[in-house]
């Protein structure tokens, strides 16, 4: 091993120099962005756990009383900075860290659920009254039924009946201004009657009965897009976690950018936005011809650092059905990534940075344990990642419900990284299909 460095082979010498900058790379963006999701702070919205069953009656007037009057005095930072250290050394559920708020009806704005639908009456059958019976006073659901030939309109008729805020816009044949989901997004968004816009789809649950006021209660002063999570319900085997990883590592990475100030997309589940900004960017209008995007595209074109903020309660989630085979899985996966070439050069740059160095630094490692080069030194960096990735991850797991997945890390990013490569791949010779 010595002689690795006192008589080096100059070109496996640059290889392991290249090695450790990878390593030094995924560390920067581990310890400075991503860590940032799996961190509590005293801003973060109320844990919405089992024990939180908020109603709107005078028992949940709830106010501070005199032990919970907690000053900033010089007598509590010691303790505040020690809680905040032991939160992100120990993943604690401490709710110290979150902060306790009085409903203030007063505050509340008018929030305009939208939905699109093509032959989803199975999923709107079960998701839909959940969403319709939401515990919040001011808000409607607009559902799009884009020329739908199911039984869509007839639950849609029904369910009208039944709750006076939902709004049904039906559009009998696809007229195809623009291809996949940005037509009937558009006419559910022009259609709305609030100005904050609640995206979600046909397939998603919300998490509990919260979900509208907690994401409503992200839009503090100067916030005009709030970005939420949408994971998948948790199934036996290989594809289910791999899915759920993926969609998890997804989310780490938007929700910690978008929290060091470089927001780049949202994700449709689960994602809200003001009503104007649709209006002032002229809606999809920039980016029609490409069939994804109507939520990563616009959001990218829109948000800033300023305008931006997050929304991590468990409360705020909403929870989609798992594809169930390989190949179905594979097609939406090309069809999401087809909209990344599309975004702004410094995400692309910082994305892609990101994810060569993941892939160069699995390379190399291999080349060099095979090759017996500085062996020890090798197997020590690779010690560091897999600790820093256990961490790093596994507090945003635990932040965002996926504490199943952390003792499956590195198995799963390896699977990822080799359908990622396959998946860009198939995107360079085979065009994915539009939306249903």
């Amino acid at each position: 091993m010595s002689d690795a460095f006192t008589d080096p082979n100059p070109v496996l010498l640059s290889l392991f120099i290249l090695f450790g900058c990878c390593f030094l790379v995924q560390m920067l963006f581990y310890w400075a962005i991503f860590i940032r999701v799996g961190a509590s702070g005293q801003t973060d919205q109320r844990t919405s756990g089992p024990a939180d069953k908020r109603t709107n009656g005078p028992a949940d007037q709830r106010t501070n009383g005199p032990a919970d009057q907690r000053t900033n005095g010089p007598e509590n930072l010691g303790n505040q900075s020690l809680d905040l250290f032991s939160e992100i050394v120990n993943g604690s559920d401490d709710p110290r860290f979150a902060t306790v708020r009085k409903p203030d009806i007063e505050n509340l704005q008018g929030v305009s659920v939208v939905i699109c639908a093509h032959n989803e009456y199975h999923h709107l059958s079960v998701n839909l009254p959940l969403i319709l019976e939401q515990d919040y006073p001011l808000y409607e659901v607009v559902v799009v039924d884009h020329a739908s030939d199911d039984d869509t309109s007839f639950l849609l008729a029904d369910l009208s009946e039944r709750y006076n805020h939902l709004k049904v816009v039906s559009i009998q044949r696809d007229l195809n201004f623009f291809t996949g989901k940005k037509f009937p997004l558009s006419i559910g968004i022009k259609s709305a009657r609030y100005e904050i816009i609640l995206l979600t789809d046909a397939d998603c649950r919300p998490a509990g009965s919260q979900w509208i006021r907690l994401m409503q209660e992200a839009f503090t002063t100067g916030k005009e897009i709030i970005l939420g999570y949408g994971p998948y319900e948790h199934r036996r085997g290989l594809l289910n976690a791999l899915i759920r990883f993926d969609t998890l590592q997804a989310a780490i990475h938007y929700l910690s950018f978008a929290m060091s100030g470089i927001p780049y997309m949202g994700v449709g589940r689960n994602l809200a936005y003001k009503k104007r900004l649709f209006y002032q960017q002229k809606g999809f209008i920039s980016h029609y011809r490409i069939s994804s995007g109507d939520d990563d595209l616009f959001i990218n074109r829109v948000a800033r650092k300023n305008n931006t903020g997050v929304q991590r309660d468990p409360g705020a989630f909403t929870y989609s059905e798992p594809k169930l085979s390989v190949g179905k899985w594979f097609t939406q996966k090309r069809r999401h990534m087809t909209t990344g070439v599309h975004y702004r050069f410094v995400h692309k740059f910082l994305l892609g940075l990101f994810s060569v160095t993941q892939l160069v630094f699995l390379v190399l490692l291999a080349v060099l344990l095979s090759l017996k080069f500085a062996w020890i030194f090798v197997l020590s960096v690779l010690l560091l990642k897999w600790v820093s990735q256990y961490i790093v991850f596994g507090l945003c797991a635990k932040r965002l419900q996926e504490k199943q997945l952390i003792a499956w890390i590195p198995l799963l990013e390896l699977v990822s990284l080799l359908l990622l490569a396959v998946i860009i791949g198939s995107n360079v010779f085979v065009k994915p299909r539009k939306w249903k």
